[in-house]
């Protein structure tokens, strides 16, 4: 059963290339027709597969295997077996799902980067990652890791912060607006929240001004500035009016939380993950190496330098491309531990 999906799922991947000028190749471990030892078995497998289709359906199969699992999941209504045509009802069932399948790859369903992503992400779990698991990192390695790198599992303090953000203006005052909201604030701090979500002008406007919890070392589209001075801070205490670059600031620390050492028992999964993960991200890194190899990519850099990429302003000030398909296990991208996968 699971060869005959990862034919299928491979299709799909050649499939989803269509209009792109990269083209994935079969698995690295699929030998070209021949006489060599490979080559033999990969053709005593194919008659293998020929003698468990139970029924072709275009350019697809279903297997007596996948039948068979189907039909496990099927009550017979006599409570003992399945009858001819309650077999027949789950066929049917198979049937009509290649059919569909077949229907949607002409229709350019794969296409759809939504379908690409759940493509990629079974061709990581089944084949990829198919043989990583939990046994293979021992108690001692993760301690190793652990023990050399315990700064990375330290809680950071941090300062829960909000903010009101007035902008410079070329046709009015703006420090002055930003002083008469400080005094406003400073005569009833509570109002801090309601203030801002009607006067600040920051990317936080909508959450009253709070840009959540933010560690010494920073969070990424937020100024420095703002990050020293709120250290510098007491709990409840507002700012004074001050300049940035994006423009005036009134600053409040509503929390703070103090840094925190874990113990290795505390943080043993973190560790476990980060082991896979670095794993995970070194096969992925082989496979894809593989692919290119045997794979002709041909970039137009002429059109690649002429094309303009617009960035998409995201919530709390970062910013990023909106791509539509990225490469799995780059930032942005589809994740080496996407939830499901590597979890045995």
């Amino acid at each position: 059963m699971r060869l005959s999906f990862s034919v299928l799922l491979l299709s799909m991947i050649s499939a989803c290339g269509g209009g792109q000028e990269t083209a994935p190749k079969p698995a690295p471990d699929a030998a070209p027709s021949g006489s060599s030892p490979q080559a033999a078995a990969a053709s005593e497998e194919a008659d293998e597969v020929a003698e468990d289709v139970l029924v072709k359906v275009g350019d697809a199969v279903v297997t007596v295997g996948e039948f068979k699992s189907a039909a496990a999941r099927k009550m017979p209504a006599s409570g003992d077996s399945l009858s001819l045509e309650e077999k027949k009802e789950v066929l049917d069932k198979l049937v009509s799902d290649r059919l569909l399948y077949l229907n949607g790859l002409s229709l350019g369903v794969d296409k759809d980067p939504k379908v690409q992503k759940v493509v990629v992400n079974t061709l990581l779990r089944d084949i990829v990652y198919a043989e990583v698991r939990n046994d293979d990192f021992p108690e001692a390695d993760l301690r190793a890791y652990y023990e050399t790198n315990r700064a990375d599992f330290v809680i950071q303090a941090k300062v829960q912060l909000r903010r009101i953000l007035v902008l410079e203006k070329t046709d009015g005052d703006a420090k002055g607006e930003a002083q008469r909201l400080h005094g406003e604030v400073t005569e009833n701090p509570a109002r801090f929240r309601e203030l801002a979500a009607k006067f600040s002008e920051g990317d936080f406007k909508r959450r009253g001004g709070d840009m959540g919890f933010i560690p010494r070392s920073g969070k990424p589209g937020v100024d420095m500035v703002l990050v020293d001075k709120a250290f510098s801070m007491e709990t409840d205490q507002i700012s004074e009016v001050f300049r940035t670059d994006e423009g005036w600031n009134i600053l409040m620390v509503a929390k703070k939380r103090e840094r925190h050492e874990r113990s290795f028992q505390q943080v043993r999964g973190a560790v476990l993950r980060k082991l896979k993960n670095d794993r995970m991200t070194a096969l992925l890194d082989s496979y894809v190496a593989d692919l290119k190899a045997s794979t002709t990519v041909s970039i137009d850099e002429n059109k690649l330098d002429g094309l303009k990429i617009e960035n998409v302003r995201r919530a709390g000030g970062r910013q990023g491309l909106s791509p539509v398909l990225t490469q799995p296990g780059a930032p942005g991208g589809l994740p080496p531990m996407a939830p499901g996968i590597g979890s045995k």
